[in-house]
């Protein structure tokens, strides 16, 4: 399991000067927010917005995306607002965290359905098409 330390050291061995005060922040709401939260695998939530971070880290991101990572769920599955993100984070990291569930809103969504609306228009221009082609007016 991931240790928000681990995530400190790691970012420390590629930018030591980093701004520590910004990712204890983030973490900090971050786990308060999800706190009595649960995954399905019956680990407490926190587990995933760690994992996260740590990855982010891997990748020698900056500390304001490393926030980010820590606190990218709190919109979509906390009461926090994005007016309170600004509030305690500052318009960058706020946006950020909101482009970030806004993305995951259509990460999921299958090839079928994101072409279901080519589709449909393909279909209402078929008719017309096959009109055209037989010298039929639409």
């Amino acid at each position: 399991m991931t240790r928000f330390e681990d995530i400190l050291d790691k970012v420390e061995s590629y930018k030591p000067d980093f701004d520590e005060e910004l990712l204890q922040k983030a973490y900090i709401f971050s786990a308060r927010e999800h706190r009595g939260q649960v995954r399905s695998s019956g680990e407490p939530y926190l587990v995933h917005p760690l994992n996260v971070a740590h990855i982010l880290a891997d990748l020698h991101l900056d500390e304001t995306s490393i926030a980010v990572g820590l606190l990218h769920d709190v919109l979509e599955d906390t009461l926090t607002t994005k007016e309170k993100l600004q509030e305690v984070f500052g318009e960058d990291v706020a946006e950020l965290v909101d482009g970030v569930t806004k993305i995951s809103r259509y990460a999921y969504v299958s090839k079928e359905e994101q072409q279901r609306p080519a589709r449909r228009a393909g279909q209402a221009c078929r008719p017309s098409a096959q009109h055209a082609y037989a010298g039929i007016p639409p």
